[in-house]
C-alpha cells in the first residue's frame, strides 16, 4: 500500500494511493493513523485535488553517512568500518513540491538521493531478525547538504540540518519487504539531467545493520525516519533548479530550489 499524508480544504489526513497512471491516482481516506489500527473509509478524492505533505512528521531523522563506498571516495573520505550516524531535525523536513530554500550561509549546496526507512512502532535494541517488524515502509529522501559548511565545521548540524534540507515523499510504500528494499534502483535528476544512479544493494551496511546500530543507543518512535546513505554522483544545486529523486517501487520526489528570503 502507498500511504500519503495530504491536506484538503484545510484538513490533514492520511490516504491510500490507488491507481497506476499519475493523472488518474486517487486517495482512499484512512480512518485513523497508519501507526495503529486503521481502515479505509471508502471516501475517495483525486490526488490532483489535494496538496501532498511530508508523508510523516518524524520526531527525529537519523541519517547514516558514507554508506556507499563510491560516494565516500568521491569526497575524499575513508569508508567507515561501522555505521556513521548524524541527525537532521524535524524542522528540516518538507514534502513533495515544497521549496528547498538555499541557505544564506552557504555557497555550495549539494543534492544526495537516499532511500528512507519509516519506523512503524516504538522500539529499542531491535534484534537483527526483528528489524522487519518495526518498519512501516519506505519513501524517497534528499539529504540536501551545504557542502562548504560541512567541510568547514566539524559538526554537521548546520550543514545538514537547516530548514528545508530534508525533502521526503511522495508517500510511504508499505509493500516492500527487506530483501526487495535492499536492491532497488535509486536515481536523481536535476532539471531532467541524470546526476546520480545506483542500487541500494551497494550499501556498505544494509538496512538491518543500521536499525540495529541506532536502536542500541536510543528508542525509535512511530514515524521516525532513517536515511540510509547516498550513491555516488552528488553535486551542486542552484536557485531555480528542479531536483527529483526516483526510487524503484516507490515513486518520485520532486522539489525546486529557491532563494531563501
Amino acid at each position: 500500500m502507498r500511504i500519503a499524508r495530504f491536506s484538503i480544504d484545510g484538513n490533514v489526513a492520511f490516504g491510500a494511493v490507488e491507481g497506476d497512471k499519475q493523472d488518474e491516482l486517487v486517495l482512499d481516506i484512512i480512518k485513523g493513523i497508519p501507526f495503529a489500527d486503521y481502515e479505509l473509509s471508502g471516501t475517495k478524492v483525486p490526488l490532483n485535488k489535494v496538496r501532498l505533505l511530508p508523508p510523516v512528521l518524524p520526531n527525529k531523522v537519523v541519517a547514516f553517512g558514507r554508506n556507499y563506498a563510491d560516494h565516500a571516495r568521491e569526497l575524499g573520505n575513508e569508508v567507515p568500518e561501522a555505521p556513521f550516524a548524524f541527525f537532521k531535525p524535524s524542522t528540516s523536513v518538507i514534502g513533495p513540491g515544497d521549496d528547498i530554500q538555499y541557505p544564506s550561509f552557504s555557497e555550495e549546496l549539494h543534492h544526495e538521493a537516499e532511500l528512507a526507512v519509516v519506523i512503524g512502532r516504538m522500539c529499542r535494541e531491535v534484534p537483527r531478525d526483528r528489524v522487519k517488524d518495526v518498519i512501516l515502509g519506505y519513501t524517497c529522501a534528499n539529504d540536501v547538504t551545504a557542502r562548504d559548511v560541512q567541510k568547514r565545521e566539524k559538526q554537521w548540524a548546520r550543514a545538514k540540518g537547516f530548514d528545508t534540507s530534508c525533502p521526503l515523499g511522495p508517500w510511504v510504500e508499505t509493500d516492500l519487504d527487506l530483501a526487495r528494499a535492499g536492491d532497488l534502483t535509486i536515481q536523481l535528476t536535476v532539471n531532467g539531467e541524470q546526476r546520480q544512479l545506483g542500487r541500494t544493494s551497494e550499501m556498505i551496511h544494509p538496512i538491518e545493520d543500521l536499525i540495529v546500530n541506532i536502536s542500541e543507543a536510543m528508542t525509535l518512535l512511530p514515524g521516525d525516519v532513517i536515511l540510509t546513505g547516498t550513491p555516488a554522483g552528488v553535486g551542486p544545486l542552484h536557485v531555480g533548479d528542479e531536483v527529483a529523486v526516483t526510487i524503484e517501487g516507490i515513486g518520485t520526489l520532486t522539489n525546486k530550489v529557491v532563494k531563501r528570503g
